[in-house]
């Protein structure tokens, strides 16, 4: 059950409101996830939506590495919701279900792409270890370059964030949906 009940647009500041405008209108195309909660921090919400929407629709990651890192994220914060929905997005940007199964399930992927198995590799060690090592560095910026690193690690940043919302606030999965780890 969530700890916060929908914010109602009767309901909402004119502050809320306008966000809530630009989620609906923009490319979120709603009020989801993380965004309802973060509404009743009107100026929160406004940077988080502008985030979102740079690493969402914007960033240069291939949308299958995108995915991947969101899922990797999603999995190490156990945050049901945020693995649900991008799962689905994942297998639209190619990701094979065996890999996302893996990955929830804790385990290793075995990866036919090899900047997948990059893009893996580095955000596992980030959050497992809060650092990279000098060679999964330099092999990450090596494939996928610089700049793509540097949205790997955003990426990797802003999806703990949104797992850790919806996590504290107990945001539950669509009706009927059950968590997507096992060891849950």
């Amino acid at each position: 059950m969530p700890r916060i009940a929908e914010l109602k647009p009767a309901d909402m500041t004119p502050a809320q409101r306008a966000i809530a405008e630009e989620l609906t209108s923009g490319p979120h195309g709603g009020i989801r996830g993380p965004h309802g909660i973060w509404l009743r921090v009107p100026e929160l919400a406004r940077r988080a939506r502008a985030l979102s929407e740079f690493i969402r629709f914007q960033s240069s990651l291939p949308k299958r590495l995108l995915e991947l890192a969101i899922l990797v994220g999603g999995r190490f914060w156990k945050a049901d919701y945020e693995f649900y929905a991008h799962a689905k997005l994942g297998q639209q940007a190619g990701l094979d279900e065996a890999i996302i199964r893996a990955i929830a399930e804790r385990r290793r992927p075995t990866f036919s792409e090899p900047n997948d198995a990059v893009v893996y590799d580095l955000c596992s060690e980030l959050l497992e270890t809060r650092r990279v090592s000098d060679a999964a560095y330099n092999k990450a910026v090596k494939a996928l370059g610089l700049q793509a690193v540097i949205e790997v690690v955003a990426t990797i940043g802003y999806y703990s964030l949104v797992s850790l919302t919806l996590n504290a606030f107990a945001v539950p999965l669509p009706a009927g949906e059950k968590s997507p780890f096992p060891d849950k």
